[in-house]
């Protein structure tokens, strides 16, 4: 091998070496940008979701002017500041800082994709008393009328959810029946056009009663009032 052909190995080896280097080099700047971008954003995130909970729990809650957050877990119901694992439970709090209800989360696959929602429920009334969609990609013009569609949503100002006498399940079950043939208080009239996503409320809605209320309604004694003084803030930060 000759003089020139070595020279030549030599700067092709030192281009290749740093390019490397400066690819490694904008890979760990891009990597480094993109930590720090999400430890930015993270508490706008966090707020973002706590305002739009809130918000949540007012609308299914309409007494509620103030709430906590607590968990379920093991059968066992603990405020959130104990331990954040479990099914999480809001408990809402009227102007004189009594439990008005809790709200929950309930699933279920609709049409397009799985439609999630949060439902209140009254202790006092032992019904649903509104429901509020936090996801849903159903049919624009059908099944998005589960959260447009007046009348479907009036399902929900008082549909009963009362637990048998051992407490072990609903008395009824929540079920949807066809448009116009609702006759019974646990019944939802569906939409007509819109029945499988109709369906998928009322399915995610059953399910979540009666595994939640067996495991809940027994235990909200330990759900104390809060100072009517206090913000929510206040109120969850204890």
């Amino acid at each position: 091998m000759n003089q020139t052909s070595q020279t030549e190995q030599q700067r092709s080896y030192q281009n290749s070496s740093a390019m490397i280097m400066t690819l490694t080099l904008i890979a760990t700047i891009s990597g480094l940008l993109v930590v720090i971008a999400v430890e930015l954003t993270r508490p706008l995130i966090a707020e973002n979701q706590r305002i739009a909970v809130e918000q949540a729990i007012f609308q299914v809650l309409p007494d509620a002017q103030q709430w906590r957050e607590y968990r379920l877990n093991n059968r066992e119901l603990h405020s959130v500041d104990e331990s954040d694992d479990g099914i999480a439970i809001y408990a809402g709090f009227n102007q004189y800082g009594r439990l008005s209800g809790i709200a929950a989360e309930a699933s279920a696959q609709g049409y397009s994709d799985v439609i999630r929602l949060l439902y209140g429920y009254n202790p006092a009334c032992e019904c649903i008393t509104g429901i509020k969609v936090l996801k849903s990609t159903e049919t624009p013009g059908l099944g998005d009328k589960i959260y447009k569609d007046l009348d479907f949503i009036a399902n929900f100002k008082a549909l009963l959810a009362r637990l048998n006498s051992e407490h072990s399940a609903l008395e009824n079950g929540i079920v949807t029946v066809k448009h116009g043939h609702k006759s019974k208080p646990w019944q939802i009239d569906a939409i007509s056009g819109a029945t499988v996503s109709s369906r998928a409320v009322g399915k995610a809605l059953n399910d979540s009663t009666q595994y939640l209320l067996p495991r809940v309604v027994d235990q909200l004694a330990v759900i104390k009032p809060v100072d009517p003084a206090q913000s929510n803030g206040d109120a969850n930060s204890e």
